[in-house]
């Protein structure tokens, strides 16, 4: 607790964001992460119980999505509502949740079914009228992506802001380079967030990358500013982010962003053994104590919350997502027929 206070204090300009924060923010950020956090439980609920063969979860890592999104102007709701725009990875699903997307569509999308928000097309979730697009598995590729969206806002004159979130081992890709380099050079209103989680699918971070860390990596691009957050400290994602895009709104250009985190758990939840089987039990016992969700919560109750208020908070979003959960599984005979595959898609079969 020491170390996540620390933290929050250390940076004076980011600390002075912190202290700008009103209690209803400080609140929906402790929400936030209750809420991706359950998703995730119930995902892996779901897997035990046969409901679905395996989930990618962000356990862990909550503090690194729900920081920057709270930290960027979002979605009012309906056709045209989008301001800033998202572009999450797999991991990143609670970023769909916290610009508007209703949980129960984000377990719909688990289950393959017609009313899915891709009707059974893909897991990956987004809705392009509240600002999130939907992943790319190859996560690498998102990073041209939320640049061209970002060379957009910049030739309309639009003080709106593109973000994603890039894996460790992501790093490697030719998409994510030649992305940030296109948009330093062009000096375009993207934030790019290393999601530094220590392990890219079953391979350290010590064995791709020879750094050892990626500190260095804004400057090697001519992108200005102060890299590295604390991703599993939820205050110090959410000023770094915001920091960020005041940057890009003022015209300065990118930012990307560091945050050093850790996975709990495999890749998904069909190779858990192998992750405890990578890493020492150790080193899972270190992050463990360094629970986003729970060093939040004692953060806010040593600020003044009253426990109360956050046990009112967190049965509202226990409900929430139960809810969710229950709505979701009566999708399960909706299944799209055969002939939707050919809907919606660039180029559509050839009629005989």
């Amino acid at each position: 607790m020491r170390a996540f206070r620390e933290t929050v204090e250390q940076v004076p300009e980011r600390a002075a964001v912190v202290a700008r924060l009103p209690v209803d923010a400080k609140v929906a950020l402790y929400a936030g992460l209750l809420r991706a956090r359950l998703h995730d439980i119930q995902l892996k609920r779901w897997v035990r119980t046969g409901v679905i063969s395996k989930a990618w979860l962000g356990t862990g890592e909550e503090a690194t999505t729900i920081g920057p999104v709270h930290a960027l102007e979002r979605a009012t709701g309906g056709e045209g509502g989008a301001r800033d725009v998202v572009a999450p990875m797999i991991r990143n699903a609670a970023a769909c949740c916290e610009f508007g997307l209703p949980v129960s569509d984000m377990l719909r999308a688990y289950l393959g079914s017609d009313d899915s928000p891709s009707r059974g097309r893909d897991l990956h979730v987004g809705a392009w009228t509240r600002g999130v697009l939907q992943p790319i598995s190859h996560v690498g590729d998102m990073v041209p992506v939320i640049t061209g969206i970002a060379l957009t806002f910049k030739v309309r004159k639009e003080p709106r802001v593109a973000l994603t979130w890039v894996g460790d081992g992501s790093t490697k890709t030719a998409a994510a380079h030649e992305g940030t380099n296109f948009a330093a050079v062009q000096r375009l209103p993207a934030i790019f967030i290393i999601q530094n989680n220590q392990v890219a699918l079953g391979t350290r971070l010590a064995q791709h990358h020879l750094p050892g860390g990626f500190d260095d990596w804004a400057a090697s691009y001519g992108i200005p500013g102060r890299a590295a957050f604390d991703g599993n400290n939820v205050l110090d994602a959410y000023a770094a982010t915001r920091l960020a895009a005041e940057r890009c709104r003022r015209g300065e250009g990118p930012a990307l962003l560091v945050a050093n985190t850790f996975r709990m758990g495999g890749h998904a939840t069909h190779d858990e053994r192998e992750a405890r089987e990578t890493f020492s039990g150790e080193l899972f016992e270190q992050w463990g104590k360094r629970d986003p969700v729970g060093l939040y919560e004692e953060y806010l109750k040593a600020d003044g919350i009253a426990p109360s208020r956050l046990e009112q908070i967190e049965a509202v979003v226990t409900g929430e997502v139960e809810r969710a959960a229950e709505e979701a599984v009566q999708s399960r005979d909706r299944m799209p027929p055969g002939a939707h595959a050919v809907e919606g898609v660039y180029a559509p079969a050839p009629q005989r």
